[in-house]
């Protein structure tokens, strides 16, 4: 038999017991508090994994034009310093053909998030439009990140016409349809831009298409053709060296490009402006943070000082701009040349 305990043992022992259980449920608190954070090591069942830095692999940069072109060009300056900022490499790939169409169709179709594209005009625009077939939707497959540079297009003509923009334009009407004018190819903002100014002007000088742009000068300097709208950088040694006219310059005012040309505006053409431009976009399936990422890096580079240079001396002004900012270029030129296309009745070839 046991023995009673006196009430003063039994007050004792009640203590002790209370005390023990109140460390017992501090202990069980401090243990439930220690496995709810489910950081375990990787791999550990329920451990949630920290997010992954992206980029995490080299990231490609898809351009539709040959080496040497101007849009390969502007892509490898951006290329060591956006490789730079992302921390992994930036390889530039060309993949030619189409008018730039092949290389866009090509970062429609990434799956594997580190591609990016630095395409022109009409890879972004009116690609769609010109040519059902055409085998992406700019505005659904391709994700704007940054508008890179623009530049206004020279009016460019043989020196045996008139170098003046009114006599110019006065001269090509009367002649009609025995004028011509050489473009790049069907589609190109030289075309669009040309059969816009015949639209507002009253010209009716013929299309020839060549197969680029050193065709088209060639032709000038030949006779074979009468004007053409050309990129600064290409028009302006020919001027210089007196072997063909610049006409006027297709920007709202005087560029900064070619300070020295007057704007087809002062000729009598008020409202006419017209730019090439190259922007970077990604596929777009890209997560919206990937692209603001890039966006950011691309802004800070093209804005440099020595980009801004680099960048001026191959016939380009700097934009730089938000993807938001692309988004709003790309609908406002895709009106623009929609409704050229469709007031001059022009398909693809």
């Amino acid at each position: 038999m046991h023995a009673k305990l006196k009430p003063s043992c039994r007050r004792s022992v009640t203590q002790v017991l209370v005390r023990l259980c109140g460390l017992g449920a501090v202990a069980a608190g401090l243990s439930a508090s220690l496995v709810v954070p489910a950081f375990a090591a990787p791999g550990a069942p329920g451990a949630q994994p920290a997010p992954a830095a992206w980029p995490s692999q080299p990231m490609k940069l898809v351009v539709g034009f040959p080496a040497g072109s101007s849009p390969d060009i502007t892509a490898r300056m951006l290329a060591e310093p956006l490789a730079q900022a992302l921390g992994q490499p930036v390889v530039v790939d060309n993949k030619p053909g189409a008018g730039g169409n092949i290389g866009a169709a090509a970062v429609a179709q990434a799956k594997d998030g580190h591609t990016l594209g630095l395409m022109i005009n009409g890879n972004l625009t009116i690609a769609k439009i010109l040519n059902p077939a055409t085998p992406y939707d700019p505005l659904k497959d391709l994700a704007p990140v940054s508008l890179i540079a623009t530049a206004p297009l020279v009016l460019t003509a043989p020196v045996n016409l008139p170098a003046g923009g009114a006599a110019f334009l006065a001269a090509g009407k009367q002649a009609g349809g025995a004028w011509n004018y050489g473009t790049p190819g069907v589609g190109t903002v030289a075309h669009l831009g040309a059969e816009l100014l015949k639209n507002r002007v009253g010209l009716t000088a013929v299309h020839v298409p060549y197969p680029g742009n050193p065709q088209v000068i060639t032709g000038m300097l030949g006779g074979q053709t009468h004007f053409a709208l050309l990129p600064p950088g290409l028009a302006m040694p020919q001027v210089k060296a007196g072997k063909l006219h610049a006409v006027g310059v297709t920007s709202a005012g005087r560029s900064s490009l070619v300070p020295d040309v007057s704007s087809l505006a002062e000729a009598g053409l008020s409202g006419f402006q017209l730019e090439i431009w190259n922007a970077v976009a990604a596929p777009a399936g890209m997560p919206a943070a990937h692209i603001q990422k890039v966006a950011n890096a691309l802004v800070d580079i093209v804005r440099r000082p020595e980009m801004r240079q680099k960048l001026f001396n191959q016939g380009w002004q700097v934009a730089g701009t938000s993807p938001e900012g692309l988004a709003n270029r790309i609908k406002a030129d895709t009106a623009q040349m929609a409704e050229v296309i469709r007031m001059q009745g022009i398909k693809a070839q």
